[in-house]
């Protein structure tokens, strides 16, 4: 048998806690927000969409999650890697498979990752505030 690597797996469990920490911040800035959390291959594992976040924010939230579970990068930081590139800035956003809105992060364990998470609803640098309150539940 080939001598296979262990992987470090993200569990509903977990999600579910780092969705909780997530609405925390949100509530302490009074912002209603979507969070979205997706395995390494970008499934959905858990979803909260608060009482009063916009619409909108759902798609834009799994997509932020998508994008780091495709792209181990935060998606604020994927803008920097395309904006110099006009058929980068134009197709990658258009595939409606990644977002360089920030409020999105890889989720990684070891240096491994595991999962992508994704916020939004309120402007991106409270999305990202958000969604680091939910990765520091990893530490």
């Amino acid at each position: 048998m080939a001598d296979l690597p262990s992987k470090k797996v993200l569990t509903a469990s977990v999600a579910v806690t780092m969705i909780s920490a997530a609405e925390e911040a949100a509530n302490k800035m009074e912002k209603p927000l979507s969070i979205a959390i997706v395995d390494d291959g970008g499934n959905l594992l858990a979803f909260l969409r608060m009482d009063g976040a916009p619409l909108l924010s759902v798609t834009i939230a799994q997509q932020k999650a998508k994008s780091c579970a495709g792209f181990p990068i935060a998606t604020h930081e994927l803008w920097d890697f395309i904006k110099d590139d006009p058929m980068l800035t134009v197709g990658l956003p258009a595939s409606g498979q990644a977002s360089v809105l920030g409020g999105g992060y890889p989720i990684m364990v070891d240096g491994q990752l595991i999962g992508g998470i994704g916020v939004s609803g309120a402007h991106y640098t409270e999305d990202m505030e958000a969604a680091q309150a939910a990765l520091a539940k990893l530490k």
